[in-house]
């Protein structure tokens, strides 16, 4: 088969949501219909000892979240799905953030009780941005929630994309009969007990249907599908990968009902592998020689091993285990002989990959968050993965100084994940991190303690707003003190931790010659 065929058989997604809107239950789901495990997990499982396959750490089974993100692959009929799942936690919207630019298309999730929520908009603003096409499930139809018409208009006016309801609910909570099916005409009656019938709209008006046709809620929702079919949008494929329409579906991960019509449906539809932005252009998918970036590291996935594994997505040509590949940031050429598929925490040899696909290969100490691989002579880079500057700012100090150089391979090989960001006082040299939010600070106190077998204690240093100096101009360090914080990055670059927006702007008005820079307005 020709790498352009191999090509068209990938689909590549995440799954965003706001916490608790049921995003790693309909990734367990999605496995579970594509045949990869035997029963669905949840990350509410501390109780039953089910958890998310997607959930791997230690510390997301305890505390029934997610934190990191995740890569699971599978067949399904002659497709490869590859399924990011990212987490939902804001705290963690980096790896979220840098996910997405793996991605070829976003399957989001809403709660039907709660509608639109923070990190809902944040998300979708990021995919947006990159134009990539937005698949919306609503989930929980199962309980009581907003009613269709009202969710649907909250997407429009609050995210700004037009919808298309690919299928219809008939009631919700107790009162759930099932889903028209706009797309297949045909309606899915719900049975409970994770059974559902199909019944083609011609065949409605059989007996045996009578009692759901002569229902009150099938009726009142018979009429609600006849006004969108005769007022509602025109559905658009065009626009779907534009990014401008979003094609919306009903059901419950949790019930489960409406999953296998949403992901057959979604499938069908998704896009391939888009050609990918370099210095050099565009990068077509089917293009011979292998080329791909990586946008996640992951220390300690075995524990007893202490491996870093780097994900990447591959853009071009086809990888084959053992091949020869140059680091375009150094020139440096690495045999990848050690090169994984990887389930959770679960992972299996590869020896074959193509455009679309994620992999996991082993990291020696030599990549980058960002860093593109290349097979060949060509010499570019993909886009940079945009960065963003931290919130809250903790120095950070082993309590054992005889555990020293434990706390700083630690530190060294968890601020490489990109999930937290460390900075070095310019005067005491001390550690600082930088972090989104407290919850990044717990993961990481955790993981010094069981991966590095490191205690660490923090002393806080607050919110503050961080502001890079331009390279080229020269530093007067006697402008400088705790309000205005001056510290270094892991590249060496000088910035600013201004105490609030008053020091900022005291700053400015009297040393107008010095040039702050906004690491959040270069990336937007």
């Amino acid at each position: 088969m020709s790498i352009k065929e191999e090509v068209q058989k990938r689909k590549t997604f995440a799954i965003i949501s706001h916490p608790d809107a049921g995003k790693t239950t309909l990734t367990e789901r999605l496995l579970l219909v594509g045949n990869l495990i035997r029963s669905a997990g949840t990350v509410k499982g501390k109780k039953s000892g089910k958890f998310a396959t997607s959930d791997w750490m230690e510390i997301e089974k305890q505390r029934g979240i997610s934190v990191t993100s995740s890569v699971m692959n599978f067949q399904y009929g002659d497709l490869q799905v590859n399924i990011l799942d990212t987490p939902g936690h804001e705290d963690f919207s980096e790896d979220t953030y840098r996910t997405l630019t793996a991605v070829d298309s976003v399957v989001m999730i809403i709660d039907s009780t709660k509608g639109i929520e923070p990190q809902t908009i944040k998300l979708f603003k990021v995919c947006r941005m990159r134009g990539i096409p937005i698949f919306t499930f609503i989930n929980k139809l199962d309980r009581e929630g907003k009613e269709p018409f009202a969710l649907l208009e909250e997407i429009e006016e609050v995210l700004d994309i037009e919808t298309y309801p690919m299928n219809w609910p008939a009631g919700m909570g107790k009162r759930f009969l099932g889903i028209f099916d706009r797309h297949e005409k045909q309606f899915i009656k719900f049975n409970g007990n994770e059974e559902e019938t199909y019944i083609p709209n011609h065949e409605l008006m059989n007996p045996e249907y009578e009692e759901l046709i002569s229902s009150p809620i099938y009726q009142a929702s018979r009429e609600e599908v006849a006004l969108l079919d005769e007022a509602g949008d025109e559905f658009n494929l065009d626009a779907v990968m534009a990014g401008e329409q979003t094609p919306v579906f009903f059901g419950s991960a949790l019930a489960p009902f409406g999953v296998n019509l949403f992901f057959d449906t979604f499938i069908s539809m998704a896009p391939a592998p888009q050609p990918r932005k370099s210095t050099e252009g565009l990068v077509q998918p089917d293009h011979p020689d292998f080329s791909g970036f990586i946008f996640k590291i992951q220390a300690n996935m075995n524990p007893a091993h202490r491996d870093r594994i780097a994900f990447i997505r591959v853009c071009s040509g086809k990888f084959e285990r053992g091949m020869s590949v140059k680091l375009s940031r150094t020139g440096k050429v690495f045999k990848l002989s050690q090169s994984q598929q990887i389930i959770a925490s679960t992972r299996e040899t590869v020896d074959e990959a193509y455009a679309g696909d994620i992999i996991g290969i082993y990291d020696p100490n030599a990549y980058q968050i960002g860093d593109t691989l290349i097979e060949g002579k060509a010499n570019f880079d993909y886009d940079e993965l945009p960065q963003f500057p931290a919130e809250l700012y903790k120095k950070v100090m082993a309590k054992n100084v005889l555990k020293s150089k434990q706390f700083r391979k630690g530190i060294e090989q968890l601020v490489q994940e990109g999930a937290i960001q460390l900075f070095r006082d310019k005067h005491t040299e001390s550690y600082i991190l930088g972090a989104v939010g407290e919850l990044q600070y717990e993961v990481f106190k955790y993981r010094m303690e069981n991966e590095y077998n490191v205690d660490i204690m923090f002393e806080t240093i607050g919110e503050r707003i961080p502001r890079w100096l331009n390279p080229e101009q020269k530093i007067n360090e006697s402008l400088f003190d705790e309000r205005k914080l001056l510290v270094r990055d892991r590249e060496g670059n000088y910035l600013v931790l201004f105490q609030n927006e008053f020091a900022l702007n005291w700053f400015k008005q009297n040393n107008e010659d010095v040039e702050l820079i906004d690491l959040f307005e270069t990336n937007f």
